[in-house]
């Protein structure tokens, strides 16, 4: 364990600069100028970053880890050495895909047992909202989950279903009362059958291997619909509402509006939609399938725009594995295959390409990754920030390293990846979760997991 980081580039709240970061039991007691390591070295020796920088570590409240139930597809300790690999030294593992489905304390207990002593970042929790589990809200809430989660379309799993507005209307009150936020997987859901079955009628030539027949299937206007929705709610309610992985231009306004109105509705997207375009995804292609799509072009920089103005306040990874056998990648059936992109180990880097290209300050990836997603859940005074008090989780990042993506150098349980070959900028070189080492470039994940469940 260091006593001490310094490196001439350490991003803190308030910019970029030399610094000396000093730990104690796990946590920053201080924050000195780059030449104060004396005392620190005498206490335990002082890591030098020299010119890497030095971020907070990222905070990605938005992971599917799958376990218990479905650990053949993810499980903890993959999922969590990948995170390291990346630089996530905290990551909330959503409440579907496992077997559970984390929509009652007893669920939560058994996520809780599987992933106990198994985890190389710290974990926490979020609960699901499915019908009629209004009364199981707060008692989750007192077993510890940091946020709540539902979908508006079918989820893809019979144990997690989708909620109408009769659901909505039943625990939105209770998730006010919790002071709990909603996180909301908006896709209008007649909007998207009306629109699935005219893209697959045989009579129109449909052709399931093309991408841009699964695109017109699930239309920005789906996504703009379901927004509009939990606006309304959420001015009727007073609770708070987070849309998850936003992919349309046309759903920017209406976050901004509802800001701007004084309602608390914030959004999210994640490097797939900020970094891919729908043009250059080939026919059969299915490890680029996600819901909602992958969109074009214009769709792309209209997000970075809304990141830059602060319409969209967060950069998360959607991490959704699944068995290769599922992507169906032979068959390459967009509509049969699974959908979910799996990068937790990549997001940072994907994510600093882009900003390398459009001249964004690496200091911004410290907000969009680390401050804001910490404070979605309120982690905003432990996790987060380099700064006093907080929790003492770095990235040693070197973000003029280039690399070609080889899914064999993938930590998560399936090496199934769109950016394989892709050409990246940025290279976590090091992990350091509460002070100490939990992933090196050269060594891997650290020997022994050390990371902690966010549980009371």
């Amino acid at each position: 364990m260091a006593a001490a980081v310094r490196s001439r580039r350490v991003v803190t709240p308030d910019g970029t600069r030399p610094a000396t970061v000093h730990v104690e039991g796990g946590r920053i007691a201080r924050v000195g100028p780059h030449d104060d390591a004396p005392a620190a070295a005498a206490a335990g020796g002082v890591l030098d970053a020299g010119d890497l920088v030095v971020l907070p570590g990222l905070v990605d409240t938005h992971v599917h880890v799958n376990e218990p139930g479905r650990t053949e597809w993810e499980g903890f300790e993959t999922a969590t050495r990948a995170a390291a690999a990346g630089g996530v030294t905290t990551l909330l593992d959503m409440p579907l895909n496992s077997i559970p489905a984390t929509t009652s304390v007893d669920a939560l207990r058994a996520k809780a047992d599987a992933a106990r002593g198994r985890a190389w970042v710290d974990v926490g929790f979020i609960g699901g909202v499915v019908p009629g589990n209004a009364e199981a809200l707060g008692p989750l809430r007192e077993a510890g989950v940091l946020a709540f989660k539902c979908f508006l379309v079918p989820s893809g799993v019979e144990e997690f279903p989708h909620v109408g507005m009769a659901d909505l209307r039943a625990a939105l009150p209770e998730l006010a009362r919790l002071g709990a936020v909603l996180m909301v997987h908006a896709e209008a859901p007649e909007e998207v059958e009306r629109a699935t079955r005219a893209a697959r009628d045989p009579a129109a030539g449909a052709d399931p291997r093309r991408y841009a027949t699964y695109l017109a299937s699930r239309p920005p206007s789906s996504e703009g619909t379901a927004v509009a929705r939990m606006v309304r709610l959420a001015k009727e309610t007073g609770a708070r509402v987070h849309v998850v992985h936003l992919s349309s231009g046309m759903s920017v306004p209406l976050v901004r509006g509802a800001r701007a109105h004084g309602l608390a509705v914030s959004a999210e997207t994640c490097p797939h939609y900020l970094a891919l375009d729908a043009a250059e995804i080939a026919d059969g292609a299915t490890e680029f399938k996600c819901a909602p799509p992958i969109r074009g072009r214009a769709d792309r920089d209209a997000l970075w725009a809304a990141l830059d103005e602060g319409s969209v306040d967060m950069i998360v990874s959607d991490h959704s594995p699944c068995p290769p056998a599922m992507k169906g990648r032979e068959a390459g059936d967009f509509f049969a295959a699974w959908g979910g992109i799996a990068s937790l180990q990549l997001g940072l880097s994907v994510v600093w390409t882009e900003m390398r290209a459009r001249g964004i300050p690496v200091e911004r990836v410290a907000r969009w990754m680390s401050e804001a997603p910490a404070r979605l859940v309120g982690l905003g005074e432990r996790k987060g920030r380099i700064a006093a008090g907080f929790d003492a989780d770095f990235v040693l990042f070197d973000p003029d390293a280039e690399r070609v993506v080889d899914p064999a150098a993938l930590l998560h349980r399936h090496p199934v990846t769109p950016y394989a070959g892709r050409r990246l900028f940025g290279s976590v070189e090091a992990t350091y979760l509460r002070g100490s080492l939990a992933y090196d470039r050269r060594d891997g994940p650290a020997r022994t997991p050390a990371g902690r469940l966010l549980l009371p």
